[in-house]
């Protein structure tokens, strides 16, 4: 009795220990992935991409159709416990009425709550101008995508955004024009810190406009640009690269981001994920 009773107490006090590790946990929750990550796989195999996926843990992902319907990728992923809980979709295909109808009606096939576009520019610079006619069409799609199928639309910042204006940038001014009932934000990390902000700050700004997260991360040492492009094996390893990682995940939880989701465009993605998910379980306040 005593040796049992011994036992339960080891285990009791082994549980506090885990727990309190856990409590010191920046990051507790699983990410999920930005299928983009896994691009060139899911157009030549979805499914072993997909299982790939779930092997590491994750089963929330943003994505759009894969090869088939909307019907045939949410049963894809309904086969392995997985969920589609952002769906991408092309600036311009939410632009036509009609077409943004399709969209939403794939979206909710999908089983998403949120649409997100991450990119709206033609060509650079991105000027004044550009950012008005975003502020409307943005509290437009919106809207509809609100009222039609209770979907909440997101725009994924790109890094061309931020050139100045006023005290601030374009950015700050297509954020304090939009409707928040109607707009939210994705904050793209790498594409923030590669025009020179901080994503920290950003999200301390803004707060809960921001809904949804690319989980990203920048080489040192790569000088800023307003261009929106730079080599994708720029991305590195989540807390190996210019940005302050803690920082950001401290002011995301208080900003109380709903999806976070790892991105990795780099040819070094299967041996850079695996990293930046031990980066995150290891992450403490």
């Amino acid at each position: 009795m005593k040796l049992i009773l011994l036992t339960l107490l080891v285990a009791l006090f082994a549980g506090e220990i885990v727990y309190a590790q856990q409590a010191k946990a920046l990051f507790p929750q699983k990410p999920g992935m930005q299928l983009y990550t896994f691009r060139r796989g899911m157009k030549t195999n979805s499914g072993a991409s997909l299982d790939s996926i779930r092997a590491m843990g994750i089963t929330d992902v943003e994505c759009g159709a894969f090869a088939g319907t909307a019907a045939e990728t949410r049963k894809m992923l309904d086969e392995r416990g997985m969920h589609c809980s952002s769906f991408g979709s092309g600036y311009d295909n939410l632009l036509d009425p009609e077409k943004l109808r399709e969209v939403g009606r794939n979206a909710k096939t999908m089983g998403a709550d949120y649409i997100m576009v991450a990119w709206i520019m033609k060509k650079p610079p991105f000027t004044f101008d550009d950012a008005q006619a975003a502020v409307t069409n943005f509290n437009r799609i919106g809207k509809q995508l609100k009222d039609e199928f209770g979907l909440t639309f997101c725009y994924h910042n790109h890094g061309y955004e931020f050139a100045e204006y006023k005290d601030g940038t374009l950015f700050d001014y297509i954020v304090q024009n939009t409707d928040p009932r109607y707009v939210s934000f994705e904050l793209d990390l790498l594409w923030a810190a590669f025009p020179g902000q901080k994503p920290e700050q950003l999200l301390t700004r803004y707060g809960n406009r921001f809904k949804l997260m690319h989980l990203k991360d920048l080489r040192k040492g790569i000088p800023p640009n307003l261009s929106g492009g730079t080599s994708v094996e720029n991305d590195v390893v989540l807390g190996t690269g210019a940005i302050d990682m803690v920082a950001v995940l401290k002011a995301a939880k208080k900003a109380g981001i709903k999806h976070y989701y790892i991105e990795d465009e780099s040819s070094s993605f299967a041996t850079q994920v695996p990293q930046s998910l031990a980066f995150l379980k290891r992450v403490e306040e």
